[in-house]
């Protein structure tokens, strides 16, 4: 039998720890972060879902519901559940449908742009909006669309002797909001698909130029394979918040008239859960939210891996 030198032997888990004490004492704070500050919630979130939770007690005072399941029975049976899933699904799909091709379309377009002044301002054009919040493009949209003073239903009644309300007609405030954020939204993700486009490598385009391949079909060909799997991973992670269907630019631009057609899950969170101090009911949807969460992001995963796009 072969002698094998004693520090060549495997060493315990003890000792192997030890060894590492530098590292992991670095790690130490990144792992207080997300114990105190993700993990703790999640079983405080848990705990407050089953419980008749009460500010005044706490929330290990606090009675456990009967049954446990109760907040969940509730907001599954309630006659709004049906519709608020509907409109939050509907807006989010298609802020995700329309807005990904958009930015992927508007960072080919500014990559093929050879002219640099025209191509900067384009960018800086469409991700300023990026920037404003939800309050002041609303009063912009109300200033260009308000039905009696609004520059662009003054433009339509010159023209048609009637106005649109926009505010106030469901079919079309539901197009109001996914088309004002798209116009958000669209430039500031361009930057992203820029980047990937920009890391490709130039011997690409110059073997599909020899091959006789003109522009758009180096687009097609080249350009577009070369950055699905960030495309892929920019659906996955938007996947993972599409039952969000973004709550501040709703809750600041909707109104009773057009509630029917753009009250999402969060906004009626907001309503029957804050407003009136339902906590347990809040952390109830909160956790339905993020289970289904979790399971489209690794049912979109698990589809990716298939194209060479997962993430893990």
């Amino acid at each position: 039998m072969a002698f094998i030198p004693e520090n060549n032997q495997k060493k315990g888990l003890g000792r192997r720890i030890w060894e590492q004490k530098p590292f992991l004492i670095m790690m130490l704070p990144g792992f207080l972060y997300y114990i105190v500050y993700k993990y703790a919630p999640i079983i405080m979130g848990v705990m407050t879902s089953v419980v008749d939770y009460n500010i005044r007690k706490g929330l290990f005072a606090s009675k456990l519901l009967n049954p446990w399941y109760k907040n969940y029975q509730f907001f599954f049976h309630s006659p709004y559940f049906s519709q608020l899933l509907s409109n939050t699904l509907l807006i989010s799909l298609a802020k995700m449908m329309i807005g990904m091709p958009l930015a992927v379309l508007l960072a080919v377009f500014l990559f093929e742009c050879k002219n640099l002044k025209v191509r900067r301002a384009v960018q800086t054009i469409t991700y300023m909006p990026n920037f404003l919040s939800w309050v002041v493009i609303y009063g912009m949209c109300f200033g260009l669309l308000s039905e009696s003073n609004g520059l662009v239903n003054g433009i339509i009644r010159s023209v048609t002797g009637s106005s649109v309300p926009f505010f106030t007609s469901p079919g079309i405030f539901r197009g109001l909001v996914i088309g004002s954020d798209i116009w958000k939204t669209t430039g500031w993700s361009a930057i992203i698909y820029m980047a990937a486009i920009s890391g490709i490598d130039p011997c690409l385009y110059e073997a599909a130029c020899i091959d006789g391949a003109g522009r758009v079909r180096s687009i097609i060909h080249v350009t577009i394979p070369c950055i699905m799997p960030v495309v892929v991973i920019s659906l996955i992670l938007r996947c993972g918040s599409i039952l969000d269907a973004g709550f501040d630019q709703i809750f600041v631009m909707y109104n009773p008239a057009v509630r029917s057609t753009v009250d999402i899950i969060d906004t009626w969170v907001y309503r029957t859960g804050l407003e009136q101090l339902n906590i347990s009911l809040s952390s109830a949807v909160g956790l339905f939210k993020s289970f289904v969460s979790m399971l489209l992001v690794v049912f979109v995963n698990t589809l990716a891996r298939r194209w060479g796009g997962a993430i893990w």
